[in-house]
This record gives C-alpha cells, sequence and structure tokens, in this order.
C-alpha cells in the first residue's frame, strides 16, 4: 500500500485511512483482497442507506418504537453470532492454530453482548421477557443458516468476508448511530449502549482482521471466497434489517 491509501478503481480514496491504519503492511494478494472488500462495503453502505429503518434515522423520524423494535431482532442474531463463531473456530486445523486463537478470543469477549441489547431494551420501556422470548426474523434465519454453515467447513477462512461486514458495523456507523438516536427520541445512553460499545471497540477488533487477512489471504482463490462470503452477508444482513419493519405493522 502506498502510504495507508488504497486504490479503488484507479482512484486514490484517503478516507479509507482509519480502514487501515498506516502502519498495517498487507501482502499483495491480502492488497487486492481488501480493495475488493472495500467495494462490497461501500454498495452495502448504500444498500443500507434505503432500508426503511435506518432512513428514519438520518430523516429524524426514528422514535422509540423503532428503536425497541431493533433491539429485539438484533438480539437474535448477536446470540446466533457467538455460535457461529465458535463453531468457525474448531473448524480450523493445527496449521492454523494462530487464527483460531484469535476466533476464540474474539468469542469470549462478545459471548454475553446479548445481555446489553436486553439492558438497552428495558432502558427503552421494553419488557425483559419479550426480548428474551423473540424468535429470529426471516432474515436473521437465512443470515444464521448461512453462517453456520460456512463455520462448519475445514477452515472457514472465508468468513473474514463476514466479519468485514459484521464488524464494519460496529467500527463506522454504531456510534454515530447510538449518538443520532438518543437525540431524536430522549433516550438516554442507556438505551444505546450496545451500539456504543462496539461504537468504541471494533475499531481494535479490525486490526485483528488485518492480522488474519495478511496471514491466510495467500492466493486468488482464498480472496474470492472472503469477497463472496462478504457479498452474501451484506445481502443477507441488509434482509435482517429490512425484516425489522415487519415488527412494526
Amino acid at each position: 500500500m502506498n502510504d495507508g491509501e488504497i486504490m479503488i478503481d484507479g482512484v486514490s480514496n484517503t478516507a479509507t485511512t482509519d480502514q487501515t491504519p498506516d502502519d498495517i503492511n498487507l501482502n499483495p494478494n491480502a492488497q487486492t483482497c481488501l480493495q475488493q472488500l472495500l467495494r462490497v462495503w461501500l454498495g452495502f453502505e448504500r444498500d443500507l442507506s434505503t432500508v426503511p429503518l435506518l432512513r428514519r434515522i438520518d430523516l429524524g423520524t426514528y422514535t422509540v418504537e423503532d428503536h425497541r423494535c431493533l433491539l429485539l431482532n438484533l438480539r437474535q442474531q448477536v446470540i446466533e453470532g457467538s455460535r457461529w463463531i465458535t463453531r468457525a473456530a474448531s473448524s480450523f486445523d493445527r496449521n492454523h492454530a494462530e487464527i483460531r486463537s484469535t476466533i476464540i478470543s474474539h468469542a469470549v469477549e462478545e459471548h454475553r453482548d446479548y445481555e446489553l441489547l436486553e439492558k438497552d431494551y428495558v432502558a427503552s420501556g421494553g419488557d425483559i421477557e419479550d426480548i428474551q422470548g423473540m424468535e429470529r426474523n426471516v432474515g436473521s434465519e437465512a443470515l444464521h443458516g448461512y453462517l453456520m454453515h460456512r463455520s462448519s467447513r475445514p477452515n472457514p477462512i472465508d468468513l473474514l468476508g463476514a466479519m468485514w461486514i459484521i464488524e464494519g458495523l460496529g467500527e463506522k456507523m454504531a456510534r454515530s448511530w447510538a449518538e443520532r438516536i438518543q437525540e431524536l427520541t430522549g433516550l438516554s445512553e442507556d438505551s444505546t449502549r450496545f451500539m456504543s460499545y462496539h461504537g468504541h471497540n471494533d475499531a481494535e477488533h479490525m486490526l485483528r482482521f488485518y492480522a488474519m487477512l495478511d496471514e491466510v489471504c495467500v492466493d486468488e482463490k482464498a480472496s474470492s471466497s472472503i469477497v463472496k462470503t462478504s457479498k452474501v452477508v451484506a445481502r443477507l444482513y441488509r434482509l435482517q434489517l429490512e425484516e425489522v419493519e415487519h415488527g412494526l405493522e
């Protein structure tokens, strides 16, 4: 990379320096993969701007009811997240011991994230029984099924594509969402702890991502699998957020 800059379609994009710190050195295959992942992210970001619930955050019409419904739906995805991450860790062989250890550490850090969502929901006026009894929406079912399938395969390095999308949301959007939601709804920080936590901590998680990408992305085949999984996860995550709207009908 050149001074931390990434070339997208021949144009230098210095806005990505917070995504790729200057002191991160990637091998050529990993650099190429990252360029493609950045394109996927930009498309995902554009798609999210059309999701009705998130559009209301931008327009300033997001309500407390919207927030409770979002939390209801996110909890199930977060619970299932710890499961596929653990499954993925167990699917790596001894030749990928370092990655396996990193993934296990990540799972340990986040395996109780759902409790933050429960506390946020109660602080937003919801009943704990409602969020604990909530079923996965259609998008969450599809996302969970896909990730469990991929994580069950030997050495599922393509799941770095899933991490790129999911952790990227925390790093790039969660903090601003939390602040905007508080502004629009009058809710306190106690109602957005989950978003705030990830807004402050997912940058560190992305540093781990770059290290793993550099280790496993050694050829075009590895790069292609990672990028494809990022595209699928981006599409399914969008579906999950679109399905939140049905809970408001």
